[in-house]
């Protein structure tokens, strides 16, 4: 078949023409020896633009031998190509949510229109059971969202897996962030042995939970949310866990009146954590750790309000990071401190 052989030090930027200028054939593998670099063209390629190309890169189109090329896609844009224009292509936000077996899609209002044919398109590339697309916010004292079912099983319960750990959920009926592992994990890094913790906002459990796992402690997993005692439940019993977890249904303004003394308070609910924080510092041991979260362009303000609200007791930041953007300049900030 035809095709440019050409040296290899002018290679990349032919390949860059050839595919913008969509003359390269990835039916087949391009090919190279020790000085030379071979791309296939297309049948019917453009011969003007190919003449072109011979006279400023010094080449000249020839038949050559090309193995087939077994295509894989790399991106589910690969699947939209002849279904949504190039200018649509460029709007659809190429990062999505995998639990478990289930996406969940963030898709631009201006294409809502073909919602459906991304479904199909990301359902063909993950493979996945099911694709849904988020249609709300997280919103209200259960942190939930409204989900719309686009494409494979329409069915939300799902198992995710993550770190050895099983987590059994409804994304649409309780909260979970997959892109909260690392941040799990570390948090699991920073507790000792035989701490009793108290998680103010626990969800399915999935900070409780991951420290459990592997560390022998004792964490009170309180939620308001009656799904998410629901699955925090089944999720003690789904994972073999070395310390105990206690799941509370509730609102922790209340429940705390019976719980013990913490050594560890876990605060991952950023955008209200702040009215909560009061609570938790009296219910904290004296040298005891506050994980707290809150949305901050800056970690001096979120130190500021721990510190104000700690006040007489004396702090010591263990360890601020951002955990993930929340949007444009905000940030999910994560605070490890001591308050003696």
């Amino acid at each position: 078949m035809k095709g440019i052989k050409i040296i290899k030090k002018e290679a990349n930027k032919l390949r860059k023409i050839l595919i913008n200028e969509k003359q390269l054939c990835t039916e087949y593998k391009v090919r190279s020896d020790d000085n030379y670099v071979y791309f296939p063209l297309i049948n019917n390629y453009d011969t003007t633009l190919i003449n072109q190309l011979e006279s400023e890169y010094n080449i000249k189109t020839e038949n050559y031998d090309f193995e087939e090329a077994q295509y894989r896609p790399k991106n589910f844009m690969d699947f939209l190509d002849d279904k949504i224009s190039e200018k649509d292509l460029e709007e659809i936000r190429k990062s999505f949510d995998v639990i478990g077996d289930i996406v969940i899609l963030e898709i631009p209002p201006e294409l809502e229109d073909k919602k459906k044919i991304i479904g199909e398109a990301v359902l063909n590339f993950t493979k996945r059971k099911s694709v849904f697309y988020k249609k709300s916010k997280v919103q209200g004292i259960t942190r939930t969202r409204e989900l719309e079912y686009l494409a494979g099983k329409d069915d939300l319960e799902t198992i995710h897996k993550e770190y050895g750990i099983r987590f059994k959920l409804n994304p649409s009926t309780v909260y979970f962030s997959p892109r909260l592992a690392t941040e799990r994990s570390r948090i699991v890094d920073e507790v000792k042995e035989n701490e009793i913790i108290i998680d103010f906002f626990a969800g399915i459990g999935s900070f409780p939970i991951s420290i459990a796992h592997v560390k022998n402690a004792l964490i009170y997993s309180v939620d308001i949310n009656p799904e998410a005692f629901k699955y925090v439940n089944e999720n003690i019993k789904l994972n073999k866990l070395v310390g105990e977890v206690i799941p509370i249904e509730g609102d922790i303004r209340e429940v705390i009146k019976d719980l013990p003394l913490a050594d560890r308070i876990l605060m991952n609910l950023p955008g209200t954590a702040k009215d909560f924080l009061d609570i938790a510092v009296n219910h904290l041991k004296p040298g005891g750790i506050l994980n707290y979260y809150e949305f901050s362009s800056d970690y001096e303000t979120v130190i500021k309000r721990v510190k104000d609200i700690a006040s007489p007791r004396n702090i010591d930041v263990i360890n601020i990071r951002k955990v993930k953007s929340q949007s444009p300049g905000i940030w999910h900030i994560g605070l490890s401190i001591k308050i003696e």
